[in-house]
């Protein structure tokens, strides 16, 4: 099938070379030249793991292009995958204007029926704007359906490949089984395809995003209780994960969510139900947990020194808002770091993959250790702030050596507490206090 994805960011880019790799024709779109000139070259300017030898694969075998011309993409293919960015916009609310752009260069370029997909995270009701963008310029037969994206970072390529499920918001029969057409190779093992209305689809991607949100707010909030009565919170989470009702994903505690999608999608849902007079409670609940659970582990620190950490240099272990990717969108450590500073701290940090992005954020108000041990010569503690599976397994020995004194405040609770008073830690993490 012939495919244009109009947006070479993160979803567009990993669905386009996706879509490609089960053989179809595919043209990537973006309107950034020199990030395009890069892409032909096999560079990719995100991290993601697998996706970089895909692209080159596709490319070699002439099944995945990359151009600046939307016109000739448009005339080219039956299907049209609207995938740019939806930032969130002062109110909370997505800015669209770059959905409506694209979906008015789509209406230019039409030459025969087509099939226009709302790739990006858009708000209930888009998917009828666009339509109507679409009709003022042009007589040609075409149907807009929803498909929200489920990828999650760091195993999008997986995700893409073998998803939980599709999801299309489809009200044309015609549409419905070209997307069906065009899912069939991922879904050869059964999972299914949700055909529904395309306002259903539209609310599904909030509503999913949101959800999951609420679950990492609410193990937080059980954390912070656990800790003042004190229980454990890692206990009581394998406790409520054994029921299936509840299930073991996304309930860590920890130092709160980031990225690109949780977010702006929970505030995105609370000025949806602002406008329809709506109750949403529950979801500014979520994200004012969220925003406090980054400074409550800033207050730990600062308990610990007596509200004084003044010339005191901490080692930062991870700077992404989650590990296998370099995205720092709303991470956390850039609320701790930032307030770290303000109280005249020192930082050495260390992340595998988010430096170049970390400069544009700190610029030279941080130190950038070449590995992670180096983030750790000569500090008063580790920070503990980005999970990243080599940071699971460390030499203990050896981090005893390089710090000040054995202290560890872990945002991540990756290590047992237990284990690191045995081996001469002061360990300090989420939902648990100290052991004397």
């Amino acid at each position: 099938m012939k495919v244009c994805v109009i947006g070479t960011g993160y979803v567009g880019l990993v669905a386009g070379t996706c879509l490609a790799e089960m053989g179809n024709q595919v043209i990537c779109v973006d309107n950034n030249k020199e990030k395009l000139e890069q892409l032909k070259k096999g560079i990719v300017p995100i991290y993601e793991p697998g996706l970089e030898e895909l692209i080159k694969a596709n490319v070699s075998e002439n099944r995945l292009s990359f151009s600046d011309d939307i016109k000739y993409a448009v005339e080219n293919s039956l299907v049209c995958f609207i995938a740019v960015g939806t930032p969130q916009g002062e109110d909370g609310s997505a800015d669209l204007q770059y959905v409506y752009q694209v979906a008015e260069n789509i209406g230019k370029s039409i030459n025969g029926y087509k099939v226009i997909v709302d790739k990006s995270t858009v708000p209930v009701g888009t998917a009828e704007k666009v339509t109507g963008i679409i009709s003022a310029l042009t007589n040609s037969p075409f149907d807009v359906v929803s498909n929200p994206e489920f990828l999650k970072q760091g195993a999008a390529v997986d995700d893409f490949l073998r998803p939980d499920r599709v999801i299309i918001g489809s009200n044309s029969q015609r549409a419905t089984e070209i997307m069906q057409e065009l899912y069939a190779p991922f879904l050869r093992t059964g999972n299914p395809v949700i055909i529904m209305d395309v306002k259903s689809a539209e609310m599904t991607k909030y509503a999913s995003n949101s959800f999951l949100a609420l679950k990492i707010s609410y193990a937080n909030e059980i954390a912070n209780l656990c800790e003042k009565v004190g229980a454990n919170a890692e206990m009581v989470r394998v406790g409520m994960s054994s029921d299936r009702r509840i299930g073991a994903q996304f309930l860590f505690p920890g130092i709160g969510y980031g990225g690109s999608c949780f977010p702006k999608d929970v505030q995105a849902l609370i000025k949806t139900a602002k406008e329809f007079n709506c109750g949403y409670d529950l979801f500014e609940a979520t994200d004012r947990v969220n925003k406090k659970q980054r400074l409550l582990f800033v207050e730990k620190i600062l308990n610990w020194y007596n509200n004084d950490i003044s010339g005191k240099t901490f080692g930062v272990w991870g700077l992404a808002f989650k590990p296998k990717t370099n995205d720092m969108r709303e991470a956390p450590s850039i609320t701790i770091i930032n307030e770290l500073l303000k109280h005249g701290a020192k930082i050495q940090a260390y992340d595998p993959k988010a430096f170049d992005l970390a400069k544009t954020i700190f610029g030279d108000k941080i130190t950038y250790s070449q590995n992670s041990y180096d983030a750790l010569t000569n500090a008063d503690a580790m920070l503990l702030l980005t999970e990243w599976n080599e940071f699971r397994r460390p030499d203990f020995d050896k981090i005893k050596t390089l710090l000040k004194t054995p202290l560890i405040f872990d945002g991540r609770n990756q290590y047992e507490s237990y284990r690191m008073k045995q081996r001469g830690f002061k360990y300090i993490c989420i939902g648990e206090k100290p052991l004397q």
